[in-house]
């Protein structure tokens, strides 16, 4: 080999495969971290952080979805199943057996694992739009389950009882929300923090790779199925996480909202609205469509149901025609420009 091609190689070696981002990106992400810290003591009221708890939840719920669609290629309609195992999980085990719900979140995920490999190693083999309709079908079969099954509340749903006395042993926090915001964030924050890891590592390039091209990914000995199933394993651990967190918050299991379709479009749309295949792009579609549905049923009242639904729609038509890639491209691009360089979404 001749020194030129040596210096070559080395010259690749040596470069970075995630550039590191410009200063004033650094600066974004900082001040962004420290609003998070301190947003339960600038914004007081009630409302406020309600509005962010719920916008927390949803990102780590579009996150997982995210794992699934923007990693692997998959278009799962059925997450609402492990958002509805997590829930259940944690209050059926505090209910009737009166174990901490900090160990029905660990059983939620196990199940949820288990339920994801039980789904996916029949369902994964599909492509395209046959896996989304094997998943919305399993999704709906579920919830007729849980609706006829009387252990578990059958269609009247279950009911946290109330205990006062040890907030954090049994996840109930009567006199603020600050506790319950803390509570989210971390869970965010942990499930971006395993998506940051997993995008940069061999794995999340194997399902990088069975995305864009599977054919060719498979002719270079990367098992498919195998791959897939385990990102819908992490996917499903995911989403019962904030399900687990979302029944404690609410303290009221109804399975017709808990394992309901819409929980999978809503957090489909908040990934594609941000930017699928991203790892912001999910929080920031979540930060979007959260407040615009609150918000719409403050100011149209029972109404308000249908208008969010419509400026979904509306959101969605407008980022499919203007910026495919979502959202976050704008700052893609705009990092792009200034750097004079390709660089991935962040």
């Amino acid at each position: 080999m001749s020194s030129n091609q040596t210096d070559m190689l080395e010259a690749a070696r040596a470069e970075r495969l995630w550039p590191r981002p410009p200063l004033w990106v650094a600066a974004l992400g900082a001040a962004a971290i420290a609003l998070l810290l301190a947003y339960p003591f600038i914004f007081k009221a009630s409302f406020s952080h309600h509005l962010m708890i719920l916008i927390l939840l949803y990102a780590l719920m579009a996150q997982s979805w995210n794992v699934v669609a923007g990693l692997s290629g998959q278009i799962s309609l059925g997450q609402a199943i492990f958002f509805g195992i997590g829930a259940y999980s944690s209050t059926v085990l505090f209910t009737k057996y009166a174990i901490t719900p900090w160990a029905g979140l660990l059983v939620g995920m196990l199940l949820s694992a288990l339920a994801a490999v039980a789904i996916g190693v029949p369902t994964l083999r599909l492509r395209g739009h046959y896996f989304a309709i094997a998943t919305l079908l399993i999704g709906s079969s579920v919830q007729i389950v849980f609706q006829r099954w009387d252990w578990v509340g059958a269609a009247s749903g279950l009911y946290v009882p109330i205990d006062r006395t040890s907030p954090l042993f049994y996840l109930q926090f009567h006199t603020s929300k600050v506790p319950y915001y803390y509570l989210a964030l971390g869970a965010a924050a942990a499930g971006y923090l395993v998506v940051w890891k997993l995008r940069r590592s061999r794995f999340g390039f194997r399902l990088q790779a069975l995305r864009d091209e599977p054919d060719a990914a498979a002719s270079l000995g990367i098992a498919i199925a195998r791959h897939k199933v385990l990102a819908f394993m992490i996917s499903g651990a995911m989403m019962s996480v904030a399900g687990t967190f979302y029944g404690q918050y609410v303290l009221v299991l109804d399975p017709e909202r808990l394992f309901s379709m819409e929980i999978s479009i809503i957090v489909l749309l908040m990934t594609v609205l941000g930017g699928s295949g991203t790892l912001w792009g999910p929080a920031l579609g979540a930060a979007i469509l959260v407040p615009l549905s609150e918000f719409s049923r403050i100011w149209f009242g029972g109404t308000g149901r249908t208008i969010d639904l419509i400026l979904y729609g509306i959101l969605i038509l407008l980022v499919c025609m203007w910026r495919p890639s979502g959202i976050l491209s704008l700052l893609e691009e705009r990092i792009r420009r200034r750097t004079g360089t390709h660089e991935p979404a962040p």
